[in-house]
């Protein structure tokens, strides 16, 4: 009788432990981000399928002092082209752009001398912050020429 007693009344703990943990929603992944980036390169280099312009993410604005490392990077083949960043998991973000007219860089190392660069900025000479909200997506236009080049 004892052992009958113990072993219903485990299997009601069990019962309950199980309702209990069937009634605990999985916590729900983060709603993914969106960034769309409008190109308007107008300097004299050719942009194509050679001569990519690339696009950088950045966490921080630090990458204008030389400090920090890329999150995201996309590439264009043409002076006006957009470039889509799906699934961006920060915010803010920073926006920076390097066009090297030789065509060498693949964008894994600093720029080389002579490549045109370009950031997102509302302030000239400081990068401004791009917010997204998780679910949506900003779209942003960077417009850059050759009067700011890698020394």
């Amino acid at each position: 009788m004892r052992l009958t007693s113990c072993l219903t009344l485990t299997a009601l703990i069990l019962s309950a432990a199980a309702a209990v943990a069937q009634d605990k929603t999985p916590a729900k992944a983060p709603e993914p981000r969106t960034l769309k980036v409008k190109l308007n390169y107008t300097g004299t280099g050719t942009v194509d399928d050679k001569h990519h312009i690339i696009v950088f993410l950045f966490d921080s604005p630090d990458f204008m002092k030389g400090e920090g490392m890329p999150i995201s990077e996309q590439s264009a083949a043409a002076k006006d082209g957009t470039v889509t960043f799906s699934d961006v998991d920060k915010s803010p973000v920073y926006v920076s752009t390097v066009f090297d007219p030789s065509g060498q860089y693949d964008g894994m190392s600093q720029p080389p001398s002579g490549a045109s660069l370009g950031v997102y900025s509302k302030t000239p000479g400081e990068a401004s912050p791009v917010n997204i909200e998780p679910g949506k997506t900003a779209e942003i236009e960077i417009a850059f020429d050759d009067s700011s080049k890698m020394p």
